[in-house]
């Protein structure tokens, strides 16, 4: 297979890259510079959704409890070490609130059931899935409330979540009834009725020292679609044999994955050098101003 040509300066620039980073086999040079060549539809990581659906953005409390079998990959070993680094990003921290005003709720933490990303309680309960909700009265509120939450008059706690990476947000941990629950929050709020009921908060906190020790052992990439059905990169990730892991972070139909790659290996390493040039999003960089020390 030919390769197209790289331009003698940057092929220089390359190969004093590949030489600080110990790179100095032919072959790691060579998969750096065809890494580096990649054109590949990258694209910046988005900031956290301020969405009221948990969902509509990436799920990292999902690393809390990841499986193993969540990974995938050509070595079960590589597999085992990306996964023991991943699943120490994330601590939960329980916690009661005695009394949580139901007009704080920020939204819920499933998935938005028209797929559309609403950006307050509010809008959602405008929509058509809430539609067939009704709040004229008081009584209706206590009833609809109700629906949604069947012993918050016997002063049951309502069960929440939250993530640092989300900042202050409340989001619902149930996605039953989610609609009578928004109509319920949005009725009021237009009335100013606080509703007040004890709360266990989970709290999903991303830890600094987890990232730093990921971004230290790995490569870690949010790769698009588009990747994996490129043979030039395909090429580059089976061919040579090197070692690396696959995860997918999000419930949805994006296609997104993340691609580790450990930095013990040369050719992990220059691959994972080569994708950097190329653009590829670096995932511990956009982690770091999102995690607590």
């Amino acid at each position: 297979m030919s390769h197209p040509e790289i331009p003698v300066s940057i092929s220089m620039r390359l190969s004093t890259l590949a030489r600080n980073f110990g790179l100095g086999g032919r072959a790691t040079r060579q998969l750096l510079e065809r890494a580096s060549a990649l054109k590949l539809p990258f694209a910046p990581l988005a900031a956290p959704s301020q969405a009221i659906h948990l969902q509509s953005g990436m799920q990292l409390q999902r690393l809390l409890d990841l499986p193993r079998s969540a990974l995938s990959g050509p070595v079960q070993e590589d597999k085992a070490l990306a996964h023991a680094a991943l699943s120490k990003l994330v601590t939960l921290q329980e916690r009661l609130e005695e009394s949580f005003d139901l007009r704080k709720l920020h939204g819920f933490s499933g998935a938005s059931p028209s797929g559309e990303d609403y950006l307050s309680v509010e809008a959602f309960a405008a929509s058509e899935a809430c539609r067939h909700v009704r709040i004229i009265s008081y009584k209706d509120f206590v009833r609809t409330l109700s629906v949604a939450l069947p012993r918050f008059l016997a002063g049951e706690p309502i069960v929440l979540r939250q993530t640092s990476w989300n900042g202050d947000c409340l989001y619902w941990a149930s996605d039953v009834h989610t609609e009578e629950l928004a109509c319920a929050v949005g009725y009021a709020r237009v009335r100013q009725l606080e509703t007040n009921l004890p709360a266990q908060i989970s709290r999903y906190t991303l830890n600094r020292a987890a990232v730093k020790a990921l971004e230290k052992d790995f490569y870690v990439f949010n790769m698009p679609d588009a990747a994996w059905q490129d043979s030039a990169f395909m090429s580059l990730l089976l061919d040579t044999g090197l070692p690396y892991s696959r995860l997918s972070m999000n419930r949805t139909a994006s296609g997104n994955e993340v691609l580790l790659l450990p930095k013990s290996s040369k050719e992990a390493n220059a691959l994972g050098q080569g994708l950097l040039l190329a653009g590829a999003p670096n995932v511990t960089e956009y982690l770091l101003p999102l995690s607590d020390a």
